[in-house]
């Protein structure tokens, strides 16, 4: 474990995966999110990649200043942990709040990011797509809404070993209404077609918070784009289905690295 300390004093938390010399890969976690997220994701990941987990500001171990903040903070603090770290470019895989960030690291330091995975996210308010009716859970369980409603009813006990493990970094509501702030002043969707990296649209089909048409909307304006959907899955797409999820994104990555078959 190893913290960066910025220039105004937030230490970020991040971890290092896999081989040394191996092309790294960068995975940016969502709102709330922290490195044990994708603990079901590493293992694989880095087996043959050299895997960047950290923790955005106001997530996990990082430091939670109630400060403002815009996307190009997160995307700022990216860029400094990669140049930590010696990497001039990378892979870079960022599921909802992290999607968002990659993409907007992709569109403003084009020359950093060797490929994009953008996963379970959306470009912005002006052309969100709106979940369908009947989307929504109980009020008194919020947290169901990160799962498919199958995967909730048949894997309670996977649900209930998530829950202790989030529990251990929670988030303050001061840094979520800041993520939260950053969103909804943040916008990509005339930008899209600027993408010049190799990019995945991963979602899964019955994600109960971001609507997987955004996912559809995505891969249609960003040239080149490849989409995957991943059937039955929810919006911790990656925590219920891990292997296919996991076997994806590394499809995409041994292409672009052209390491295919």
């Amino acid at each position: 474990m190893a913290w960066l300390e910025r220039p105004d004093g937030c230490r970020l938390y991040y971890e290092l995966h896999g081989p040394s010399g191996a092309t790294p890969l960068v995975l940016l976690e969502g709102m709330g999110g922290d490195v044990p997220g994708w603990r079901r994701n590493i293992p694989a990941l880095s087996a043959e990649h050299r895997v960047v987990a950290f923790d955005f500001r106001g997530n996990g171990r990082s430091d939670m200043p109630d400060e403002p903040v815009t996307m190009a903070t997160f995307v700022d603090d990216t860029v400094a942990l990669l140049d930590e770290l010696g990497f001039e470019r990378a892979h870079a895989y960022g599921m909802s709040f992290g999607g968002m960030a990659g993409l907007e690291l992709a569109l403003t330091h084009p020359a950093r990011v060797r490929s994009l995975v953008l996963a379970a996210t959306h470009a912005g308010q002006s052309h969100r797509a709106s979940l369908p009716e009947g989307a929504h859970v109980p009020k008194d369980r919020p947290f169901l809404a990160l799962y498919s409603a199958g995967f909730a009813r048949d894997h309670p006990d996977r649900i209930a070993e998530d829950i202790v493990t989030g529990s251990r970094n929670r988030q303050p509501a001061h840094t979520r209404r800041r993520q939260w702030e950053t969103v909804q002043a943040w916008d990509a969707w005339e930008r899209l077609g600027s993408v010049a990296c190799p990019v995945l649209v991963l979602h899964g089909t019955e994600d109960r918070l971001v609507a997987p048409e955004n996912a559809r909307m995505l891969a249609e304006r960003i040239p080149g784009a490849q989409l995957v959907l991943l059937e039955g899955a929810g919006h911790v797409y990656h925590a219920e289905q891990p292997e296919a999820a996991d076997e994806a994104v590394l499809v995409f990555l041994r292409r672009v690295d052209g390491r295919s078959p």
